[in-house]
């Protein structure tokens, strides 16, 4: 396994490893080369078996703004694979043997909640920002978002958030079941990181076979609950809305916004 990414470092301290979203100068994005890293990121953690807990997080400013939006800037090069790209990432993040912890703080966007989504455990800062602006960029939310959502916060709070695409805190997704602690804010995140790790070393001096029956079992529980199996129809949707003209005004005016 190529060890020399470019968009995240890996780290392994015992039983306990790290994977940590690396582009802090651009807040972290998504983008094609960060996905296929967070694949075979996945699928290197996998191959090290006294690996019991993974905590996932972002440098910087922020655990991730999401998909990289200069990929919506025209559809030259956006094909399929590309737009099934996050659908194959959550999905290996999900698999992953390990137990995974998201430690999240600044800000968690669109394909970032789906990555947080795919953790098993899920930890923020009190004053973290979610947003899931799809809908505003005239696209859908796809890599297997919806299924996720409705099965961790259900169908009601699923459409209020991705289709009026507002902001909601830490706290508002406790409430909702999507976040399990929520940590005050402090410098340098070292309240989040504190909380990490003393989850991971909980979890990593667990019973490995015994921990990895219990993922296995709530996962096969959640999918029987809300599949994810359509989830690979969503790259098809993603090219679609990318050749609608509406949609795709839509993004313009999006784009236009943010750089006012």
């Amino acid at each position: 396994m190529n060890m020399n990414y470019q968009t995240i470092t890996l780290s392994v301290v015992g039983p306990v490893g790290t994977l940590m979203l690396d582009n802090p100068s651009k807040l972290n994005p998504l983008s094609a080369a960060c996905l296929q890293e967070l694949i075979e990121a996945a699928r290197w953690f996998d191959q090290q078996h006294d690996v019991k807990a993974v905590i996932v997080r972002g440098n910087g400013r922020a655990f991730t703004a999401g998909a990289d939006l200069a990929a919506f800037s025209d559809s030259n090069g956006f094909g399929r694979d590309t737009a099934d790209a996050g659908r194959v990432m959550a999905e290996a993040i999900t698999n992953m043997t390990a137990v995974t912890i998201a430690a999240i703080h600044g800000h968690c966007v669109g394909g970032g909640v789906v990555l947080a989504a795919a953790c098993d455990i899920r930890v923020a800062t009190a004053d973290t920002r979610f947003v899931i602006p799809e809908v505003d960029l005239g696209i859908p939310l796809a890599w297997g978002g919806i299924p996720r959502l409705v099965r961790e916060i259900g169908p009601a709070a699923t459409r209020d958030l991705v289709m009026t695409c507002r902001p909601f805190d830490a706290a508002e997704a406790q409430t909702l079941g999507f976040i399990n602690r929520v940590v005050p804010a402090s410098e340098h995140n070292s309240e989040l990181d504190a909380a990490a790790s003393e989850l991971a070393q909980t979890l990593a001096a667990k019973p490995a076979f015994v921990l990895r029956s219990t993922l296995l079992a709530v996962n096969a529980a959640a999918e029987a609950l809300v599949a994810t199996g359509g989830a690979h129809n969503d790259a098809d949707s993603l090219v679609v809305a990318r050749q609608d003209p509406e949609s795709r005004q839509a993004a313009a005016d999006y784009l236009q916004s943010r750089v006012r």
